[in-house]
């Protein structure tokens, strides 16, 4: 029975198999007796593979869109409990803000009716004190808090005595770890009216504390953590930019803990704006006492006018005095574009104005908070952070830092940051395949986030001219990095010298590009690479001045027989390649040449090393490529010269001779003209080395080479 393979069939598969009663053995019992051979079982495969994978596609459909469900209703919750937690702060604000105007007015009743303050008090023991009970209580609660402070070790130079703090609440907590949960420590919390001491217990002393952190109430704020057993009791303190957590003994002391804060933050918050409210009020100036001085008066009328200008600073406005909490609310949402503005704002209000004390206190609050500004601007800037995006990534805390006048540590950081991001991505670089390939890679890498850097940095620092020095430094500091990678692959892995000029020209056409913005940076790379060129060059010598010796021992002066014509013109066009256009006179009949096989080699091998050795070249190499050039001529014409006195006969002697011309009138020749056009100039010892007819005299007795 021949089974269908249309949408029909595919549709009647999926409901049988959707079906409730469904029995995979009866099914497939039934299918083996109803097909008509294999190919009918293959084909139903087929159909319920193709279905599989269509149920599949859907599945992965389905659980995309539930994912995207689930993290916007995440969101949302997110959101929702944001508001809630708000909702909660306003109404809590609210609250304490009813009970301060209850009591104002309880007290004003009592001032104004003493009889039925006094039947108030007795019948509510809990109303607020008299001005004298008051006065004794805060001398209490004051001595309490230079007891307790005694036990504390560091922290007497932290709060200095003064006549408004005292101790509102105190008591063991247990610190647990943000992240993990696991617990941390177990410290004593000191609570005073403007600020939070916390500190740890000592081991080996009981009742005696050491200070850990001091956090003042301005920019302290309590979150409340639900309980999650075995995790319970807890609450979180946030202070930008850390957070901490504790736990309570039990669930009351929670509560009361809670409940102190956020009144103790409250009466903070409202005595701080009686105060300033308070002196921004207009004074009456002092009545100075009578002189007889006449000349005094022209002084006094010159001193009442610095005061009369400190009454007109007006710090009541309702943006300076949120100012503080704003610039915590925009360097919480990281908006630091807002922050900076905020401050400018504030120094083009104060720019003019005289420095009274209330203006000294809101500079020491904001400075407080331009300090944690740029502590998150530089973290942000810090190389631990994530290198992806670029140089263009640091604009935005680069110029932040710059408008709150650190353009210098902007700078500094930028270019920490942008030395991290080249260091990382010549790392990445895999080494695979051919040092050349690898090579492009690397200067493609390195130059292009150097040209970016660059680039970015003009615009960064366009107006701060003194930073380009500190610019320059970072370029020779990373082209050094630079230059160790490349040495590495290229020197140190003893490649070819032709793979090693490919590689330098690379690099030098890839350092040109920063031409393009004003930047040389070609006389560095020269600098650094001339050790290892030098090397290369002195090394490669050696080894062809091995080889010249090598040959020179075998050498039985013999004319070449290339056997093929093919040979023979192969050997026409290197030789034409190395510069030598009248080799056709030294070649013979029938596929001979007239030369010894080492002279021929010792040509091709010594105008190869000239052909690398001047890609190369920079006026440091002059006398190194110059020397090694002198050295490998000279083992060739030395042993040229002792086998034309030490051979014996006379054809052997008339052919070193034709070889013998061969290097003096051809060969040298050569070397000198290319060596002139590579370099720019003539080189006078290659002139007297081919001028003179014997380099070396050798005595006519000895039997030996002088090489």
């Amino acid at each position: 029975m021949a089974l269908s393979l249309g949408e029909g069939g595919g549709s009647r598969l999926r409901r049988q198999l959707e079906s409730g009663g469904f029995a995979a053995g009866e099914y497939v019992k039934q299918l083996s007796q109803q097909s008509d051979g294999d190919r009918d079982l293959q084909e139903h495969r087929q159909r319920i593979q193709a279905l599989s994978e269509e149920t599949a596609q859907s599945l992965k459909r389905n659980v995309y869109q539930n994912y995207r469900q689930f993290i916007e209703t995440a969101r949302e919750i997110s959101y929702l409990e944001s508001e809630m937690y708000q909702l909660s702060h306003i109404l809590t604000e609210q609250k304490g803000i009813m009970e301060a105007v209850t009591q104002a007015l309880l007290l004003q009743a009592d001032r104004d009716d003493p009889a039925l303050g006094a039947r108030r008090a007795a019948a509510d023991p809990f109303l607020p004190l008299s001005a004298k009970e008051a006065a004794a209580s805060e001398e209490g609660r004051q001595r309490t808090l230079t007891t307790l402070l005694e036990k504390v070790e560091g922290c007497r130079d932290l709060l200095p005595e003064s006549p408004g703090k005292y101790l509102v609440y105190n008591g063991d907590l247990v610190e647990y770890d943000a992240d993990h949960m696991a617990q941390i420590q177990r410290v004593h919390a000191f609570l005073m009216n403007d600020c939070l001491l916390v500190a740890t217990a000592l081991p080996n002393r009981r009742g005696a504390y050491r200070y850990d952190a001091l956090y003042p109430l301005d920019g302290l704020a309590v979150v409340n953590v639900k309980d999650n057993p075995p995790m319970k009791d807890m609450f979180k303190l946030l202070m930008f930019p850390e957070s901490r957590i504790f736990q309570a003994e039990n669930a009351k002391i929670k509560k009361e803990w809670l409940e102190v804060l956020e009144e103790t933050k409250r009466n903070r918050a409202l005595s701080e704006k009686r105060r300033l409210e308070q002196e921004a009020l207009p004074r009456p100036a002092p009545t100075p006492p009578e002189s007889t001085n006449p000349f005094e008066e022209d002084e006094e009328e010159e001193e009442e006018e610095p005061s009369a200008e400190e009454e007109v600073v007006d710090l009541s406005l309702e943006w300076i005095q949120e100012l503080p909490e704003d610039l915590d609310v925009c360097i919480a949402q990281r908006d630091f574009e807002g922050a900076v503005d905020l401050l400018d704002k504030l120094n083009e209000y104060l720019g003019d104005k005289p420095m009274s004390q209330p203006v000294k206190e809101l500079r020491a609050k904001v400075d407080e908070r331009v300090r944690q500004l740029t502590d998150v601007l530089v973290f942000e800037l810090s190389p631990d952070r994530s290198l992806r995006g670029g140089p263009r990534a640091t604009r935005r805390a680069v110029s932040q830092l710059i408008r709150l006048g650190q353009s210098t540590k902007a700078c500094e950081l930028f270019l920490k940051n942008r030395a991290a991001a080249v260091q990382t991505a010549i790392r990445q670089l895999r080494i695979e395949g051919a040092t050349l390939l690898y090579i492009h890679k690397l200067c493609h890498v390195f130059f292009t986030s150097l040209l970016e850097t660059a680039r970015e940095f003009e615009t960064d620092f366009a107006g701060n001219n003194g930073c380009y020095s500190a610019f320059v430094v970072w370029a020779r500091s990373s082209m050094r990095m630079f230059v160790d990678a490349f040495s590495k692959q290229v020197f140190d892995s003893k490649e070819s010298l032709s793979t090693a000029a490919e590689c330098v020209k690379v690099a030098k056409e890839h350092c040109k590009q920063l031409s393009e913005i004003g930047l040389d940076l070609t006389f560095i790379i020269h600098a650094l690479l001339v050790k290892d060129i030098k090397g290369a060059l002195q090394s490669y010598k050696d080894i062809i001045i091995e080889a010249t010796k090598h040959r020179n021992s075998e050498e039985m002066w013999r004319r070449m027989n290339l056997m093929t014509p093919e040979a023979l013109g192969k050997l026409r066009e290197e030789m034409r390649s190395c510069g030598v256009g009248n080799f056709d006179q030294y070649t013979g009949d029938d596929c001979w040449v007239n030369l010894s096989y080492t002279v021929v080699a010792f040509t091709k091998q010594t105008m190869a090393f000239l052909e690398e050795a001047l890609k190369l070249y920079f006026p440091e190499l002059h006398m190194v490529l110059l020397e090694s050039l002198v050295e490998i001529i000279l083992v060739a014409v030395q042993h040229v010269d002792y086998s034309l006195r030490c051979e014996q006969d006379p054809e052997k002697k008339a052919f070193i001779r034709q070889n013998a011309s061969f290097l003096y009138e051809t060969v040298l020749p050569v070397v000198e003209k290319r060596f002139e056009e590579g370099v720019g100039k003539p080189a006078k010892q290659l002139q007297d080395l081919r001028n003179a007819s014997r380099l070396m005299r050798v005595n006519p007795e000895s039997t030996t080479s002088v090489v």
